[in-house]
C-alpha cells in the first residue's frame, strides 16, 4: 500500500512538472439575449438583444501540447429587454397582463471548459476550440434600470445560481516568448431558469426564462 502510494505521488509530480499553465486578462463585449420556454398564449417575446460587458482573469492549464483545461474567474451582465402580453377570463371579466422588462443580471463565472489547439495555421499563429461550461453566482441586478421597485429589492427577484454551456474558437497570436493575444467568439447558452416571476405573475409553474450570448473574447496571456 506505501509502495502505491508513493508511486501515485511520484506520478502527480511528475504530470505537475510536465504540466504548463498560462494565466491571462480577457474582455468580452457580448451581445446578450434571453429566450423563453412557454405557451404561446403568454406572448413571450425579445424585444431586443443588448450589448454586456464581460471581464476577468483566465487560466489555461496544459495537460499535453494541444490540449488544456480552461478555467477562470468572469464578472459578466446579462439580459436583454423582454416583453409579454396575457388575456385571460377572470370571473367573467376579461384581464390582460403584459409588461415590457429590461434585464440586467450581473453574475461572477467559473467556466469549466476544455481547449483543443492547433498547429501552427501561420507564423506564430494557431487556432482553438472551446467546449463546456460554466457556473455562475449573481451579484446584482437591475429590471428598466431600478434596483428598487414597490419597496423591494430587484436582485432578491433573480435565483442565485446559473449554469450554461460553452461553445466557442479563435486563434492566439505569439507576440513574444512568454506573451500572446487572442481573439475568439463564444456562445454562452443558459441552462436554468433565471428567475421565478413571471411564473408567479401569469400563475403558470412551467413557465422559465433563460439566458443567451454570443461574446467576442479579447486578451493577453503571459
Amino acid at each position: 500500500m506505501k509502495k502505491l502510494t508513493l508511486l501515485m505521488l511520484l506520478l502527480c509530480a511528475g504530470f505537475t512538472s510536465m504540466a504548463q499553465i498560462e494565466i491571462g486578462l480577457q474582455v468580452s463585449p457580448t451581445i446578450a439575449g434571453n429566450r423563453f420556454i412557454a405557451e404561446d398564449r403568454y406572448n413571450f417575446e425579445k424585444e431586443s438583444s443588448s450589448l454586456r460587458l464581460g471581464v476577468g482573469v483566465i487560466a489555461d492549464y496544459f495537460f499535453a501540447q494541444n490540449y488544456a483545461f480552461s478555467t477562470g474567474l468572469l464578472y459578466r451582465a446579462k439580459g436583454s429587454e423582454i416583453s409579454y402580453n396575457y388575456t385571460r377570463e377572470n370571473g367573467g371579466v376579461t384581464e390582460t397582463i403584459s409588461g415590457k422588462d429590461d434585464l440586467t443580471i450581473q453574475y461572477i463565472e467559473l467556466p469549466i471548459t476544455l481547449k483543443l489547439f492547433t498547429n501552427e495555421v501561420a507564423p506564430g499563429t494557431i487556432a482553438y476550440f472551446q467546449v463546456g461550461g460554466s457556473l455562475n453566482t449573481k451579484v446584482a441586478a437591475q429590471v428598466n434600470d431600478k434596483k428598487v421597485i414597490d419597496g423591494e429589492k430587484i436582485i432578491k427577484r433573480f435565483n442565485i445560481f446559473e449554469a450554461d454551456v460553452l461553445l466557442g474558437g479563435g486563434a492566439e497570436f505569439q507576440m513574444g516568448q512568454s506573451t500572446k493575444l487572442f481573439a475568439g467568439l463564444t456562445y454562452h447558452r443558459g441552462l436554468t431558469d433565471i428567475d421565478d416571476f413571471y411564473e408567479k405573475k401569469l400563475g403558470d409553474k412551467n413557465i422559465a426564462i433563460k439566458n443567451n450570448g454570443v461574446s467576442l473574447d479579447v486578451g493577453v496571456k503571459f
